[in-house]
């Protein structure tokens, strides 16, 4: 069953389209792209980023915990002599009357994210071609 589709609308713009919805990306214009959307590795680490928020916002709409004046930076280390990132760092801002008690809390709730286990279990990939 086809889970997603890509499409290569042109450029260096490749979109995938997934429950009917369209993500766009594009390359950045130092690559050679226009610009007009995310990179696909910025998506790929915007997933982890999204994926820890949705299980914040569930922790603080299972406390019933506004949501008003908190959002998540993220933070990328790089090992230059693999090309890789060694470390991601997210940082959950809590406004001042954010309650102490569930500090520790809302972080073990956001580790619970799927897309980083995922990363801590990798699948396994298989890739070919078919003629249409």
């Amino acid at each position: 069953m086809e889970y997603l589709k890509v499409e290569f609308p042109g450029g260096l713009k490749v979109d995938a389209i997934v429950r009917g919805h369209t993500i766009r990306t594009d390359q950045p214009t130092t690559s050679g792209g226009e610009n007009s959307a995310p990179s696909p590795f910025e998506l790929f680490l915007s997933s982890i980023a999204t994926c820890a928020g949705i299980y914040a916002l569930g922790f603080c709409n299972s406390k019933g915990i506004s949501t008003e004046g908190m959002s998540i930076s993220m933070d990328i280390q790089n090992d230059y002599s693999t090309g890789l990132i060694s470390k991601i760092s997210l940082d959950l801002k809590v406004p001042e009357d954010f309650p102490k008690k569930y500090e520790n809390a809302i972080i073990k709730s956001m580790d619970l994210c799927t897309v980083k286990k995922h990363l801590q279990n990798p699948p396994t990939f298989e890739i070919k071609t078919t003629k249409k």
